[in-house]
């Protein structure tokens, strides 16, 4: 089976059907198709995937739609929405009460439309030849963006009509995206062309291992403290360096002090609201040889 929540092709989607076996697939759909299905779908009941989670069925031409709806995703997109509105009309009064050149206007509006372009689509803006600004609210285009707050379109040759198992898949592929999303961004495993197969089987064990430890890592913040993220955490606690201390002895050796850096205090909050505790600094050690290399990246007293 195949998941994925972005939007294949219709030839990809036409190979799988007609591989041999068949492969299984539940998709995301362009906006556009919401809006071809729109009058089909409007007279449909929504049925009841799971608490917060709507979703109508349309069976059609051998596949089967699914509009969900997300009572959470509903109320995170339309803060989301009005925070980029409130700052881009404020933004716009302030450029309409400056009154700058027709030019240097234009340029401060297209940086505003790179800033807020979700509440850019919003507002209607007119500059007029002598660099006069106005803007109004386009209420058409904010009633329809509010009739499809927290929806969107899937596509599936599943067959099954069961809402519950649905939403189930859809949850499984947003877990397996957000997967890939820390491998590549939170853990920094970026895919490598190895040459050999041990180095690619090696590759994928440390990748996986280190996925183990992120779920792990958010598995504890779930029951310790849930308004963490992996991420913020991992960005707190990479300020604690590793570092080696060296200092010179009358015999030309070298006493190294490998030593991490103290904890401060949102550290030392994180690692005791986890239940971690830091292991205890390393015993010194003395080199055997008289001399050493330059260091680049350790400390020499």
């Amino acid at each position: 089976m195949r998941h994925n929540r972005g939007v294949p092709t219709e030839e990809v989607l036409e190979e799988m059907r007609t591989s041999d076996p068949p492969i299984h697939y539940l998709v995301g759909t362009p906006k556009g198709r919401l809006t071809k299905l729109e009058a089909e779908l409007l007279p449909l009941e929504w049925q009841r995937a799971k608490d917060g989670v709507d979703v109508k069925l349309l069976p059609r031409e051998g596949e089967l739609y699914v509009l969900a709806r997300s009572n959470d995703r509903v109320a995170k997109e339309r803060t989301m929405r009005r925070r980029q509105l409130k700052k881009l009309w404020a933004r716009l009064k302030e450029l309409q009460q400056m009154a700058p050149a027709r030019d240097t206007l234009l340029l401060k509006l297209g940086a505003a439309k790179s800033q807020y372009p979700s509440g850019w689509r919003l507002v209607k803006i007119e500059v007029s030849q002598h660099g006069e600004l106005s803007f109004y609210l386009r209420k058409d285009k904010l009633r329809e963006i509010r009739q499809r707050e927290g929806r969107y379109l899937l596509r599936s040759n599943l067959g099954s009509e069961n809402p519950a198992q649905l939403w189930q898949l859809y949850v499984l592929l947003t877990q397996i995206e957000e997967a890939f999303k820390n491998l590549k961004g939170d853990l920094a495993v970026r895919p490598i062309f190895h040459q050999l197969q041990k180095r690619i089987e090696a590759h994928i064990l440390i990748a996986f291992l280190a996925f183990c430890l992120h779920a792990t890592l958010r598995h504890k913040l779930r029951l310790r403290a849930p308004g963490l993220t992996p991420r913020s955490v991992l960005e707190q606690l990479s300020a604690i360096q590793m570092l080696d201390v060296h200092f010179p002895t009358t015999d030309g050796r070298w006493l190294i002090f490998s030593r991490y850096t103290s904890p401060n205090k949102v550290q030392k909050l994180l690692i005791g609201q986890l239940g971690l505790e830091l292991p205890a600094q390393s015993p010194p050690r003395i080199t055997s040889r008289r001399s050493l290399e330059p260091l680049s990246s350790q400390t020499r007293l």
